[in-house]
């Protein structure tokens, strides 16, 4: 036993027990020892009273203490032979519901044991598969240790090992959370002590627990305490090892060094000088920022947040113009064509003969700026493509259609990714490798998705936040319109767009689908806000037993029925180019008095005369999608009204989330209402969907100061060690981690 080890393989532990030991490994994935100790508990139940039950759904893997109420043994004919049962009726705390468990037997006197097992009066922990049976809830294929009870009835060692706080373990197939138990704590003992990565004077200058007492109290804990203790170790190290890793991966890309780009030419301070306006002193602060970023030797990697209207487009533009004035190439990456061509125009229309660069008129310090999307013809690219190429464009403007291995750029200084949450990690990775050297990186987003937080939190990224609005910007007022409770409501939210529309305004309704069976490309799954079963209770948001509300058939029927004789239109992403932009030129131009959208005009879209938004099925988009879409509204001075229409029961997470957006407009704080609702996503990998945190221990929301003490370790020990040396097992860890398929997306994302 003293040779095993956390590199063992798993059948150290379980020896001879073969099956179990395989399907440990096969749905668990528990392959060593190691993977067996890190397997950590999902939560934990006080032994020393029953559990407490809330509302119970079909098919939940339960384990509660509980007490046996009444015990019924019987036989029943099971073809070929006569079977045993022994029925158990067990009580939880708190009133909640009976539960039942029937245990099958091979012959009458082992049924009889069983029941002896399980007096009436005893208690233990019960745990099986919930279904329900003549209005009663049973626990199916159900598993027992009992701890309350005569001598005779109860091992002294298994209630010795069940007093204090139970560990309850994820599990999978036709193992329990007992096998594991079981397993760990055999592990615990052939191990004997684990190699810590952190030596005594780190762990006493950081306050923490040895690996092998962590080890011990978070899978046998005594008490609340000594869980708490082992929890904050295995927390502090996880996010240690991240931020030195991070840390590193820093110091390496200012190794490779990136071009200074300090101006020197009149483009910036031509733009500057025709500005209708004055800057905020949010975009002149930020603007300051972002100057001295791209001044440096090493490449700028900043997160932009503002509220939709603050002015990020032009803190982001003349960022731009800086670049090209340093000599070098500025591209914007948007995730949609509607939002590429709303860029291109509106950057050409601030630009106005600053954008004729090198044409017959055009201004002398003026540049070429080209937009590049994915439904130009070969024949229409040709053209903009040489001008990229040779660097004559120095303001390029695209989609995805930027990404394409022949799209080649002279001097590509500066990367401005917009609503980067709408590309992943590879794609814009795809666009910066187009530079020689690496480029200045710019983020902007009005709502942070949980995993750009998460980003920001563990200091990849730097930040800025333009918090006031520009003038002209007017309170947006946000209002659920909740059918199940109140199906009348939807008519009175038609008449508002009647009155808006009455008093010359105009009005969107988005729809989450564009036909009855078709979604948005790159619309999001609903089902991204729910909760992970592995971390929570709540079952994922059920698919809604009615149709969503799509463009097409929302339009003729508002056309025909509550907005009769307004001028109705469609627009969503399946429409040609062409019809696209002729349908949004006509809204601006007042042609149009309600616009039957899907999430295509997310972002982008600026519409001064549009005070009213109705959004249907609102539960069916995230956080950040109906902040986005709120923005569209409230853009010329006027109040806006936004109206989340949703069938979702009350006191739903789908209703939860409405309302979080309902209360404020802070795009910070519902990125908080986001993530604490989707988890973190896989921070340091590809994943974006909040499921599956790549995260064992941390949980970013909750662990904020351990995290930032972590960062706050990792540079001294980096400036005192920038290769570990003194501390080889922590130096392992670290490259184990950066060896990982996910550390090499880190300094990508």
């Amino acid at each position: 036993m003293g040779d095993t080890t956390l590199e063992s393989p798993v059948a150290a532990v379980f020896g001879r027990a073969t099956v179990t030991r395989k399907r440990v490994e096969d749905d668990l994935g528990l392959r060593t020892v190691g993977d067996l100790l890190w397997h950590l508990p999902r939560r934990y139940l006080e032994t020393q009273g029953d559990t407490e039950l809330g509302a119970l759904t079909e098919g939940q893997d339960l384990m509660v203490v509980a007490k046996v109420l009444a015990t019924d043994v019987r036989s029943h004919r099971a073809r070929p032979r006569l079977a045993f049962r022994t029925t158990v009726r067990l009580a939880t705390a708190g009133g909640g519901p009976t539960l039942e468990a029937t245990f099958f037997a091979k012959n009458g006197p082992h049924a009889e044991s069983l029941a002896a097992d399980m007096p009436p009066g005893s208690r233990g922990v019960f745990t099986g598969r919930t279904k329900q049976f003549r209005s009663q809830w049973q626990l199916s294929s159900p598993h027992k240790v009992m701890f309350e009870g005569s001598p005779a009835q109860v091992d002294p060692a298994v209630a010795e090992t069940l007093r204090g706080l139970l560990p309850v373990y994820r599990v999978s197939g036709k193992i329990d959370s007992f096998t594991i138990l079981t397993a760990v704590r055999t592990a615990l003992d052939m191990v004997g002590e684990i190699p810590d990565p952190l030596d005594r004077a780190d762990r006493e200058r950081f306050d923490v627990l040895d690996l092998t007492t962590a080890f011990q109290w978070v899978h046998a804990p005594a008490d609340w305490a000594q869980l708490t203790r082992a929890q904050q170790r295995f927390r502090f190290s996880e996010a240690l090892i991240t931020q030195l890793v991070l840390a590193r991966r820093r110091a390496a890309v200012r190794r490779l060094g990136a071009r200074a780009r300090t101006g020197g030419g009149g483009l910036l301070e031509a733009f500057d000088a025709r500005l209708p306006f004055t800057l905020t002193a949010g975009q002149r602060e930020v603007g300051a920022d972002v100057e001295a970023d791209l001044a440096r030797d090493h490449p700028m990697n900043r997160l932009l947040q503002g509220e939709v209207g603050s002015g990020k487009t032009l803190v982001a533009l003349r960022a731009m113009l800086r670049v090209v004035d340093s000599g070098g190439q500025a591209a914007l990456l948007a995730p949609t064509e509607v939002l590429a061509q709303q860029h291109h125009r509106s950057i050409t229309a601030m630009l106005g003969d600053l954008a004729s660069g090198g044409m017959l008129g055009g201004h002398p310090d003026g540049t070429a700026v080209e937009l590049l999307t994915g439904s130009m013809t070969k024949g229409q690219r040709r053209e903009p493509l040489l001008r990229i190429a040779s660097g004559e464009a120095g303001l390029v403007i695209g989609t995805h259609a930027l990404l394409e291995d022949h799209v080649s750029f002279a001097d590509l200084g500066l990367v401005v990714v917009d609503e980067q949450h709408r590309f992943g990690v590879e794609q814009r990775a795809a666009l910066t490798d187009k530079a020689g050297t690496p480029p200045h990186v710019l983020v902007m987003t009005a709502t942070p998705i949980p995993r750009t937080v998460a980003m920001t939190v563990f200091g990849d990224l730097e930040t800025s936040v333009l918090a006031e609005l520009p003038a002209g910007r007017a309170p947006i007022q946000t209002n659920v319109v909740p059918l199940a409770d109140q199906p009348r409501w939807l008519d009175r939210a038609w008449e508002r767009v009647r009155e808006e529309v009455g008093k010359g305004h105009q009005a969107y309704v988005v729809c989450p689908r564009i036909t009855a069976g078709e979604q948005e490309e790159g619309e999001s799954d609903p089902s991204q806000a729910a909760d992970d079963a592995d971390w929570f209770d709540e079952p994922v948001d059920e698919a809604p037993k009615r149709t969503l509300a799509a463009v097409e058939e929302v339009a003729p029927l508002l056309a025909e029925g509550p907005l009769a004789g307004l001028r109705v239109a469609t627009l969503h992403g399946r429409m040609p180019p062409e019809e696209k932009d002729r349908t949004m030129r006509a809204f601006a131009a007042g042609e149009i008095d309600v616009l039957v959208s899907t999430t295509v005009i997310e972002v982008g879209v600026d519409v001064a005369n549009a005070t009213t938004m109705v959004l249907l099925d609102a539960d069916r988009f995230g956080v950040s999608q109906l902040h986005q879409l709120r923005g569209r509204v409230g853009r010329g001075g006027l109040p806006g009204l936004c109206l989340l229409v949703s069938y979702a029961e009350a006191q739903t997470p789908a209703r939860e989330r409405l309302a979080a957006v309902a209360a404020t407009s802070d795009g910070f704080e519902l990125s908080r209402v986001d993530l604490a609702q989707r988890r973190e996503g896989d921070v340091l990998g590809r994943s974006q969907s909040g499921f599956r945190s790549g995260l064992q221990s941390l949980r970013v929301l909750r662990d904020e100061k351990t995290i930032v003490a972590a960062r706050e370790a990792a540079v001294a020990m980096l400036d005192e060690d920038p290769d570990l040396t003194t501390r080889p097992a922590l130096a392992a860890g670290v490259a184990e981690l950066e060896a990982s398929t996910a550390s090499e997306f880190m300094d990508r994302s």
